[in-house]
């Protein structure tokens, strides 16, 4: 069967459970009285009425369309899937490193904040502290990053042959093929100019002097802040925020920093990627603390404009003239830093290099109207989605014509879509052999879903005993 066949359910198998794919539902932040009941055992693993519902809310919120009659069969078969990842994680003793469950609890933790506008607002909402948020979520996390890594051992190990990926392509009904609308690849190279060293040398003397009245009693930290500080998120939440020591997305010498401070302590400036800073330790508990941000960025002039262009203008002409390939020049040169992992390609959110023009920013949707395949753009300014003035060079790899699906123009999609069609097949035979492996039990109300049904039959049939009868 092909893989855009495959009903729903079955396909969130093969991308990871909903369940774990989804974050951990803001649905679980509320402690909302309901009548609960266990509707499934997997191992000594519940899973609750509760819990289905949950996700439920979680999904009708997020869609406009009307879910089907058969979503909480679904939903109860990600959830059994996810448990049955984990105990196998377990069993195979995978490593999971309590940085890993930290660095994604604190995105999480971010997530929430960032929903509701402030921490104290989270904490409102919840009932609980940020400290007891943070416990309620960490086993969770946890176990999300053991299923993953579980299902990852599974589904690397398939690979896939040019020959396989013809008979997929064979088997898709002539009505089913798509049509793909006009798709370009496209990559750039971004230069921030660079301050001179006197402005830096002004800006680092300017908090300088700053910290000084601070420690002096002559300002407070909140009210240089208020007035100076150019990170628009200074002005919420009284200028508070949470960083943890293990979080890989904040700048690291912006964390070491902030984790030498005790409590109301102010740092000497310290240099990150975004610009000078002043550091006001609030309260910190372990490896957890609430600071504030003094940020202060060196004004660029024109001059500094001026020798970006100058020096993209070169890489330019290194490129044309054979001396360094695109790629090789956005990881050499790019201050753009997914450059590194992309050699200078825009991606999709699929991780796809090839995109439609209202996948684009308006800016390098006008240059392309100027390119051929094979063309780089000259030098340009622009202002980053995060404000800041920037310059860059555009380079056209490929443009598609408009068409239907077809082996010669879409072979990667397609041999993508065959690989999952059998990484797919893997995890379904996965799970048929180790299911009767496990105790699973189910509530009478759920003994109609499908796979659930087949996964608690062929436990019975294996002989299996609830723990601790």
């Amino acid at each position: 069967m092909s893989i855009r066949l495959l009903p729903l359910a079955l396909l969130q198998l093969l991308t990871f459970t909903l369940y774990a794919q989804q974050n951990l539902s803001s649905n679980e932040l509320h402690n909302f009285p309901v009548a609960d009941k266990i509707v499934a055992v997997i191992g000594d693993n519940i899973i609750l009425q509760s819990d289905i519902q949950a996700q439920i809310d979680q999904l009708q919120r997020e869609s406009s369309r009307a879910l089907p009659p058969d979503a909480s069969c679904a939903i109860l078969e990600q959830m059994i899937a996810q448990k049955a990842l984990v105990i196998q994680a377990q069993r195979d003793s995978l490593p999971v490193s309590d940085e890993d469950v930290e660095g994604q609890l604190e995105n999480q933790i971010r997530g929430f904040i960032n929903m509701y506008g402030s921490q104290k607002k989270l904490e409102e909402v919840a009932g609980m502290s940020i400290y007891q948020i943070r416990e309620k979520f960490r086993e969770p996390i946890r176990e999300r990053i053991l299923a993953e890594e579980e299902r990852k051992k599974i589904v690397d190990a398939v690979k896939i042959t040019p020959t396989e990926v013809q008979e997929y392509f064979n088997r898709i009904p002539k009505d089913s093929l798509k049509f793909f609308p006009s798709e370009v690849q496209v990559g750039q190279i971004v230069i921030y100019p660079k301050a001179s060293p006197e402005v830096e040398q002004y800006t680092l003397q300017q908090l300088q002097n700053f910290k000084k009245q601070i420690v002096s009693g002559q300002q407070d930290f909140v009210t240089l802040m208020n007035l100076y500080s150019q990170d628009p998120s200074s002005r919420q939440n009284n200028g508070i925020f949470t960083i943890s020591r293990t979080d890989k997305n904040i700048d690291p010498n912006f964390l070491a920093a902030a984790f030498r401070l005790q409590d109301g302590e102010v740092s000497d400036p310290v240099k990150s990627k975004f610009g000078y800073h002043l550091i006001q330790m609030v309260h910190r508990q372990g490896d957890n603390a609430e600071v504030r941000d003094l940020l202060m960025i060196p004004p660029i002039t024109s001059s500094d404009v001026r020798a970006a262009l100058k020096k993209l203008d070169s890489v330019r002409a290194d490129i044309i003239a054979g001396k360094i390939s695109f790629g090789e020049a956005a990881v050499k040169y790019s201050d753009d830093i997914s450059a590194k992992l992309y050699a200078g390609m825009i991606t999709g959110p699929d991780g796809s290099t090839y995109l439609t023009v209202d996948q684009l920013d308006p800016g390098i949707v006008l240059t392309l109207d100027s390119l051929k395949p094979g063309d780089i753009s000259l030098p340009a300014e622009f202002t980053d989605p995060y404000g800041k003035k920037a310059v860059r060079i555009i380079y056209l790899k490929s443009r598609t014509q408009p068409h239907q699906e077809n082996l010669r123009d879409d072979y990667n999609k397609i041999q993508q879509e065959a690989l999952q069609e059998k990484q797919y097949e893997a995890l379904d035979k996965w799970f048929r052999e180790k299911m009767p492996t496990f105790y699973i039990w189910v509530d009478p109300d759920y003994q109609h879903c499908k796979n659930v049904e087949q996964w608690a039959l062929a436990s019975q049939q294996a002989n299996h005993y609830q723990p601790g009868e």
